[in-house]
C-alpha cells in the first residue's frame, strides 16, 4: 500500500532540490504541510523538524520528524529520507517514513517520492485510512508535485496557481448550477463532462503525474532511508 507519486519537471536541479528542501519553500508548495519548521541540530547529523497541519481553522495538528540527503551521488542524482510521527491524538497518521528520488534525464527530472504510515485509531482507522484518507493523501501529493512543476518549469509560484485552480473549480461549478437551473435533464451530461475537462495549463493537476512505478525497482526504498533511526 505504498504510495507512489512521480512528475517529470524541466527545471535546474539544484533549482528543485533547493525548493524541496528549504522548509520555507516546501511548505509553499506542498498541499499536505501547514508549516514545518528545521530544529537545531549538531554537525554532522541528521536535520530534525517540525510540521503542523492545520484541520480546521483553530486546530493545527503537528509533529516531529527526522530527514537526510545526499546531495552529491556518483550517479549523478540525489536522494533524501524522512521519518516522521504525531502524538496528536487527532492525527490520522500515528508515524511514517518515506523518500524522495531526483533522477535527471534527457527529458527533464524524475522527480519521485514513495511513502507509508501507520494510520491511528486501530481497525476503525485502517479501515477510514483504506478508503479514504490514502486515496486523498495519494492525490494531495500528486497534485503538490505538479504545483511544484508549475513553479520550477514556468515561474507560476505556487499561491498564483492556487488562484488558477480554485477558478477553474468555480468555473465548473457555476456550469453545473446553471445546466441544473435552466435545463435539469443536462446537469448529469455536463457535470461529466466538467469533471473530465482537461485543467488549465496554468492550474497544478494531479492527473499529470504517475501514480504508480513506471517498472519494477521504481519504488524501493534508497538505503539512506533503511540507515535512518531515530535516536
Amino acid at each position: 500500500m505504498q504510495l507512489y507519486v512521480e512528475a517529470r519537471i524541466r527545471a535546474d536541479l539544484d533549482l528543485l532540490w533547493h525548493r524541496t528542501q528549504d522548509p520555507a519553500h516546501h511548505q509553499r508548495w506542498d498541499l499536505r504541510f501547514t508549516h514545518i519548521d528545521h530544529l537545531a541540530r549538531a554537525e554532522g547529523e541528521p536535520q530534525r523538524f517540525r510540521y503542523g497541519v492545520r484541520l480546521l481553522p483553530g486546530l493545527l495538528v503537528s509533529g516531529t520528524g527526522i530527514a537526510s540527503g545526499e546531495k552529491r551521488r556518483p550517479d549523478g542524482t540525489r536522494t533524501s529520507a524522512l521519518r516522521f510521527a504525531s502524538p496528536h491524538p487527532l492525527s490520522p497518521i500515528a508515524r511514517g517514513r518515506g523518500y524522495w528520488r531526483y533522477l535527471p534525464g534527457g527529458d527533464g527530472i524524475r522527480f519521485v517520492t514513495g511513502y507509508d504510515y501507520e494510520p491511528r485509531w486501530g481497525r476503525p482507522g485502517r479501515i477510514a485510512d483504506r478508503l479514504v484518507l490514502r486515496p486523498l493523501m495519494g492525490w494531495a501529493t500528486a497534485w503538490s508535485f505538479d504545483r511544484l512543476r508549475l513553479w520550477c518549469e514556468r515561474g507560476i509560484t505556487p499561491e498564483r496557481s492556487l488562484r488558477h485552480a480554485l477558478a477553474g473549480v468555480a468555473a465548473r461549478a457555476l456550469a453545473i448550477g446553471v445546466a441544473a437551473a435552466v435545463a435539469p435533464p443536462a446537469a448529469v451530461p455536463v457535470a461529466i463532462a466538467a469533471l473530465w475537462l482537461p485543467p488549465s495549463r496554468d492550474a497544478p493537476a494531479a492527473r499529470r503525474c504517475l501514480r504508480r512505478p513506471p517498472g519494477s525497482g521504481a519504488a524501493t526504498p534508497p538505503a539512506l532511508l533503511n540507515s535512518l533511526r531515530w535516536s
